[in-house]
């Protein structure tokens, strides 16, 4: 952020959100929606000690299918920036293997000055786990801060884009943000037990009629970085809400067909990673973000 005037993400609207809300719908005091243990991320994050997950409230997308669409609209409870760095703190006192901003790009100057108050006592990795559509200064406030990114990689086409998550320049925005993601952390690394100390995890959840786009994003980021030094996770869990009415051709579970028409493609691509059984899709993973303990 210059000046006031918000620049943190590649829509760079310009606000000035010590007076106003920006696209992300966020002022400049920090809000979250829930933290938690999260046991159902990928198997080297959550591993059995579970992933710190740190739910801020806003979006710089306007995905309709979103799972955590309350939070992207605007549930969430204000928080100091002191009171940001006791949750991570208090995350990894639970036994979490990480502590994970979850869609943190727009409060990323606060997440970095909380992390700066407990630099030396906070000793599990950091989790960026976003959207993937990101800005490249951004990305750079956070080198040396975020130990594992794990963006997504949503969509190829522009058409798709735009209809779904009202962001028609997504591919041309995360593509050279994943390569700055790739240039920061480099290849996993792992822990004795398996879990993750540092590295890239790419997801992209296969939307329903979308193979063909699924298949042209995984074709689109081997041509770009290749299939190695990081991992590709291949979601089937797309569960449609009620924000997806109003768009019936998605409007339903996705078919074997259309996962498994994406997964072989993977397969032949050489991606190693994670794919998902079909019984993914489904609300009861969607955490229960009104059931707060207080913070």
């Amino acid at each position: 952020m210059q000046d006031k005037l918000c620049t943190l993400c590649p829509r760079r609207c310009g606000i000035d959100r010590s007076a106003g809300r920006g696209f992300c719908g966020e002022g400049d005091t920090v809000r979250i929606a829930r933290y938690q243990k999260h046991e159902w991320e990928e198997p080297p994050i959550s591993g059995t000690g579970g992933s710190g997950t740190v739910f801020f409230t806003g979006c710089t997308l306007k995905c309709v299918f979103c799972q955590n669409y309350e939070v992207s609209r605007g549930y969430g409870r204000e928080v100091t920036v002191e009171r940001l760095a006791e949750i991570f703190l208090e995350l990894q006192e639970m036994g979490c293997h990480n502590v994970s901003m979850v869609t943190g790009s727009h409060f990323a100057p606060q997440i970095i000055r909380a992390l700066d108050l407990v630099r030396d006592r906070l000793h599990i990795p950091v989790v960026w786990n976003c959207g993937g559509y990101e800005s490249i200064e951004t990305l750079k406030m956070l080198e040396g801060y975020v130990d594992i990114y794990i963006p997504d990689m949503k969509y190829k086409s522009a058409e798709l884009s735009a209809r779904y998550s009202a962001c028609p320049d997504y591919f041309e925005k995360a593509m050279p943000a994943l390569g700055e993601m790739l240039r920061q952390i480099g290849a996993p690394v792992y822990d004795e037990n398996g879990i993750m100390k540092k590295g890239v995890i790419v997801r992209h959840l296969v939307l329903p009629g979308c193979y063909k786009d699924s298949v042209a994003v995984l074709e689109a980021m081997h041509a770009a970085y290749g299939s190695e030094g990081y991992l590709l996770s291949l979601m089937s869990q797309y569960t449609s809400m009620p924000s997806c009415a109003d768009f019936p051709e998605i409007n339903r579970p996705i078919t074997s067909f259309e996962y498994k028409k994406a997964q072989a493609r993977a397969i032949d691509l050489g991606f190693d990673g994670f794919f998902q059984e079909r019984t993914a899709s489904s609300k009861a993973y969607i955490p229960p973000f009104r059931q707060n303990d207080g913070f």
